[in-house]
C-alpha cells in the first residue's frame, strides 16, 4: 500500500501554530503517523461525518481520508 500523502487545512495550521512547541511536535509526529496508517487502532470516526479523529495528549486531531487520491486532510486541531 502506497504512503498517504497529508495536508494540513490553513486553519489546523494556524491552530498548531499557538500550541507550545513540546507539544506541537508530538502532535505532528502523530500527524506524520498517519501516512502510513491513516485508521490507526484508537481512531475514531465522526458520526454522520465523514472525518476520523485521534488524540495526542490533550489534543485532538480531526481529518478527513481520501482512499482515491491517498491524501489525508487534516483539518482541525483543538485543546
Amino acid at each position: 500500500m502506497a504512503d498517504f500523502k497529508i495536508e494540513i487545512k490553513r486553519s489546523a495550521a494556524k491552530e498548531l501554530e499557538k500550541i507550545q512547541k513540546k507539544d506541537g511536535d508530538r502532535i505532528i509526529e502523530r500527524i506524520r503517523t498517519l501516512s502510513t496508517d491513516p485508521r490507526p487502532p484508537h481512531s475514531k470516526k465522526l458520526s454522520g461525518e465523514e472525518k476520523y479523529r485521534i488524540r495526542q495528549g490533550d489534543y485532538r486531531i480531526l481529518y478527513q481520508i481520501y482512499d482515491e487520491a491517498i491524501t489525508i486532510a487534516v483539518v482541525r486541531v483543538a485543546h
